[in-house]
């Protein structure tokens, strides 16, 4: 198989690159390193594009940036990929207020310039778009919830599971970010019901892993490690750290992206993330980032939250597992974190 990975030098992107390559499929990578631009020198992933290059025998780097229509028009015209896989994004709610323009364009143009040109030379190839659970808004914090001890939780049963696809994503405060990844989840279903392509958005929670270049602005768990480990103070914004989010570690997007390939659908649309199992507020993963590291965890608070926070929030896993059965969440919270651990004391050395 040939396979054509956006944000190949991001989290998710090499992740997915690592796993269908160490299974001999050819791996044609997009990446220009526009996370350095929105992060600066900490959000650089040329460390991750090399270790892709070593690791990865049918390996094919593509210098491209989403938003060039005619360079993404030729490129697909010219590989014509069994399959792609689109995580390059300006991946930041608070990043966005300051660059709407990038944003807007990298999010939703860059995703209609790669649908389109998908379109015209590789229709059949199956299309999975890394969505995010933003485009749900501040619509969950319209759930009752109850204080507990180190968490916000839902009160309300009907979401004892999580939040469910079916939860409404117009009526609510987004981010810009959230607001731009909206329209690129709307065309992609657009495109797999209007055209009957094989495409489907994964709206994710906490996307996490050893390979993330995680900054304060993006890269919850990742950042809040390295803070640990690097005796950083980690700001906290509002709601007592008690915010929960759900965490799955990569591997287990990777294993799902094949999962889809295999047997896709059209114009999907799936709430991916590590469920209420793999859920975990500030306050929780500071304790389990010491009980690893053996360090304390520096911090300060703000009671200002971030617009369009999240109180609480972890993904109902039960339509994504009914429609693909033989996927489930592989690795815990806990090995995630010390995976994250061991990832960053690693690059230490290295540096």
């Amino acid at each position: 198989m040939k396979l054509l990975v956006t944000g190949s030098s991001g989290l998710i992107g090499s992740e997915v690159c690592e796993f269908f390559g160490q299974r001999g499929h050819e791996i044609h990578g997009i990446d220009n390193n526009q996370r350095a631009v929105f992060f600066g020198p900490q959000g650089d992933t040329s460390w991750n594009l090399q270790r892709l290059r070593d690791a990865i025998p049918k390996y094919h780097h593509h210098d491209l940036d989403v938003r060039d229509r005619e360079g993404t028009l030729a490129l697909l015209a010219n590989v014509r990929p069994d399959a792609i896989v689109h995580a390059a994004a300006q991946p930041s709610h608070d990043r966005a207020a300051s660059i709407p323009f990038d944003d807007f364009d990298v999010n939703a143009v860059g995703t209609l310039n790669l649908l389109e040109s998908a379109r015209r030379s590789c229709p059949d190839a199956p299309f999975v778009h890394m969505s995010t659970n933003k485009v749900y808004g501040d619509a969950p914090n319209e759930i009752k919830m109850v204080e507990e001890e180190t968490r916000w939780e839902y009160a309300d049963s009907a979401y004892a599971e999580g939040i469910p696809e079916t939860l409404r994503i117009d009526r609510s405060k987004h981010s810009l970010f959230g607001a731009s990844k909206v329209a690129a989840d709307v065309m992609v279903q657009e495109y797999g019901r209007y055209f009957g392509m094989p495409t489907c958005c994964l709206r994710g929670g906490c996307l996490t892993g050893p390979n993330h270049s995680g900054v304060e602005l993006h890269g919850f768990l990742s950042y809040l490690v390295k803070c640990n480990l690097e005796n950083i103070e980690y700001k906290i914004f509002g709601y007592k750290g008690k915010q929960v989010r759900d965490n799955i570690h990569a591997v287990d997007v990777a294993r799902f992206v094949e999962a889809f390939i295999e047997t896709p659908r059209s114009g999907e649309t799936y709430n991916l993330g590590g469920g209420k199992d793999n859920s975990c507020s500030i306050l929780e993963a500071f304790s389990l980032a010491e009980e690893f590291s053996g360090q304390a965890q520096r911090h300060t608070y703000s009671e200002e939250n971030r617009i369009g926070d999240h109180v609480c929030y972890y993904s109902d896993l039960r339509k994504i597992k009914e429609h693909f059965p033989t996927w489930d969440i592989r690795i815990s919270l806990r090995e995630t974190i010390r995976q994250l651990v061991e990832g960053w004391l690693q690059r230490q050395k290295q540096a």
